[in-house]
């Protein structure tokens, strides 16, 4: 039998990569069909497990374990992922060295047959200089735990896979990791001759002198042009300068500082679409279920643009709509910029421009680095404070409706320069009328992340018309948070590896019935280490990450007296922000 490892990596190839097919109908399925089956489960019945889902399949798959050994798998798949007519398990891949599978219906124990003729491609050889690539997640959703050579250190070190792209620089054992790039050692950096520094100087001033020449000429023709034509309507002034046009000189600062100083609930939409349409982008900087994630550049700073595909439209008006809430900004959610859509030609593009965060999210960070307890204190008490501004309502003439968050988690978090956090995503904000005591949910079809779905959630007891549960979700939701934090506080040297909620009690890719049957059923929690009781910062935050995650609701700590216990941490250990 493989190694858990090696059935953890089984799993994400069953639903995210692309099999093999032996030319079988899979189209109808044949509830009752018997598979040979090898996997724990089928010890008790005789190496036997019965199809009872008309679309369910007998799987046969190779793969290699923790020792890079060929290994044979075969299974029943109750649920195969993917289109009915052509599931994940039944689609043509390329040559892969790792894995393979092929499914069929038309026989009992037919998979016993398909498995005898299926054999992986000969590992390949690695080159060397894939050592000093940086460690790539990939574009998936879901997560694995390999190795990669760290050059700083020079010793090998786990990281978070995605399950699929990414390079060349992940291992699934340590040891091989360590066979490939033990003596690999960084060249060093040639010396640029005289020649090619002259030319390096000279080429890009040419370039930017013939671009700023151009510039000037083109707006000089362009104020030429507009001199002569009459102003046919009338746009909303930027606050403070009298004015339709951002004047010149202006930077990101003193847009927030615009925003900040009238309303607080953002620019008016002809400066968004301004600005939105004066950004170039630079590189493609994340992924995920929504679009896509680019680092641009406006006016010589960098900004992120987030770009939603077409379908997730719902996601993006309600996103931009809960930025612009009166008062929303705050030092510790992510700051909005600009949001607009346009048709590049094939399809329309939703764009939302926020703050360009270089730490990326806090799963990125936590991910790369340990921490110090003032590292940690920052980052969990700015996270609080956030979120502690997000519910709290604010009463006046340009009063702020209270905020629930509903998908907070680590990846939805981004990391500060200075070590704070700001929380991002608000794709599923819902937001509450104090005065018809009504919760405003936009008409979306996604919830929040299944590991991060607090008890009353997951078995569907919630009272969606009830404002304060959706807080009390949020607070589960940062007390699992508290916990990632905490497992990369570094104390003596000594520190936990990052792991995601749950990791140890839920496949790499959860169910709701997964879940359901941990944090519902067993009412099971992350694991607290001991040596956590032996430091005051770890100990305090603990204890409140603790009586975040209560079974019942109404038990749970709020977000202002978690910010008010953590700040006082703050204070104690004289931790500067």
């Amino acid at each position: 039998m493989a190694s858990i490892g090696m059935l953890n990596l089984m799993l994400i190839f069953i639903i995210l990569c692309p099999c093999l097919i032996l030319g079988t109908d899979t189209s109808t399925g044949a509830v009752g069909r018997k598979c040979a089956c090898n996997d724990k489960p089928c010890l008790e019945t005789n190496h036997t497990c019965v199809l009872q889902n008309p679309n369910a399949l007998c799987i046969a798959m190779k793969m290699r374990d923790d020792s890079q050994r060929e290994v044979s798998l075969l299974m029943c798949e109750e649920d195969p992922k993917g289109p009915e007519e052509r599931p994940f398990p039944c689609q043509n891949p390329e040559s892969n060295p790792y894995y393979m599978s092929k499914c069929c219906v038309d026989q009992d124990y037919c998979n016993r047959e398909l498995v005898k003729d299926m054999h992986l491609e000969p590992l390949p050889t690695t080159q060397p200089t894939v050592c000093n690539l940086k460690p790539a997640f990939g574009d998936c959703d879901m997560e694995a735990f390999l190795w990669y050579y760290n050059t700083t250190l020079n010793d090998c070190q786990q990281f978070v896979y995605s399950g699929c792209g990414g390079n060349d620089n992940k291992f699934y054992t340590k040891d091989s990791c360590l066979r490939q790039c033990h003596d690999y050692k960084a060249k060093p950096d040639e010396p640029i001759s005289m020649v090619n520094l002259s030319l390096a100087i000279a080429i890009p001033v040419t370039i930017i002198c013939l671009a700023a020449f151009f510039l000037m000429a083109v707006r000089w023709y362009l104020l030429q042009k507009s001199a002569s034509r009459p102003i046919r309507m009338q746009v909303p002034l930027i606050p403070g300068t009298g004015s339709q046009v951002i004047p010149m000189g202006w930077n990101l600062t003193d847009l927030h500082n615009t925003a900040t100083s009238s309303s607080g609930s953002g620019l008016p939409l002809l400066v968004q679409r301004t600005i939105a349409r004066q950004i170039t982008l630079v590189d493609c900087i994340g992924k995920g279920r929504y679009g896509e994630v680019y680092k641009g550049r406006w006016r010589g700073e960098h900004v992120a643009v987030k770009i939603f595909s077409s379908r997730e439209e719902r996601s993006w008006f309600r996103e931009a709509e809960i930025y612009q809430t009166v008062m929303l900004r705050h030092e510790n959610i992510l700051g909005f910029i600009a949001a607009d859509n346009k048709d590049s030609g094939m399809v329309t593009q939703l764009l939302l421009v926020t703050d360009y965060m270089e730490n990326g999210s806090l799963f990125d960070f936590l991910n790369m680095t340990t921490i110090d307890t003032a590292g940690m204190i920052r980052l969990a008490y700015s996270t609080a404070n956030g979120l502690a501004h997000l519910h709290v309502e604010i009463v006046g003439m340009q009063g702020k409706p209270a905020i629930a968050h509903r998908d907070l988690k680590s990846k939805n978090i981004l990391v500060k320069r200075n070590g704070q956090c700001a929380i991002a995503d608000l794709g599923l904000a819902v937001r509450h009328d104090s005065e018809r005591d009504t919760v405003d949910i936009a008409p979306n079809n996604r919830i929040g992340t299944k590991r991060y779905l607090p008890p009353e959630v997951l078995d569907d007891t919630i009272n969606v018309n009830h404002f304060e549960a959706f807080k009390r979700a949020d607070v589960y939701s940062l007390g699992l948070v508290f916990w990632e934090i905490a497992r990369r506080c570094s104390i003596g040297g000594i520190y936990e590896e990052y792991r995601l909620p749950y990791y140890d009690m839920v496949p790499c890719d959860p169910s709701i019935e997964d879940m359901r049957k941990v944090v519902v059923g067993d009412r099971q929690r992350p694991t607290i280490p001991n040596r956590w009781n032996n430091v005051e910062p770890l100990r305090v935050l603990a204890k409140v990450m603790k009586e975040c995650w209560y079974h019942s609701a109404a038990a749970r700590l709020t977000a202002l007296r978690i910010k008010k216990t953590l700040d006082n941490l703050r204070v104690a250990e004289d931790v500067k922000l």
